[in-house]
């Protein structure tokens, strides 16, 4: 028991070392809830971003799909 005791002592500088030991860990835990939160919502962000516009695939194919106008050939052959 009083090797417990001599080494949560800390040889006379418990009072310095066990706070700073808190403070680091409410610290940490307060950095991984902010990181998480704003991890969240940029997720959030870029899935509204998402849906507003349609995937470049739908987007290509739609157009390859859609009759050329405009093409080169008939503007050489204008010219």
């Amino acid at each position: 028991m009083d090797a417990i005791r001599e080494y949560l002592a800390m040889g006379g500088y418990a009072a310095f070392v066990w706070p700073a030991f808190g403070v680091t860990a409410i610290v940490m835990v307060a950095l991984l809830v902010v990181s998480i939160r704003g991890l969240r919502k940029e997720r959030r962000t870029l899935e509204l971003m998402e849906s507003a516009r349609p995937r470049r695939r739908d987007r290509v194919m739609s157009q390859s799909s859609e009759p050329a106008t405009g093409s080169k050939e008939q503007a050489a052959g204008e010219a």
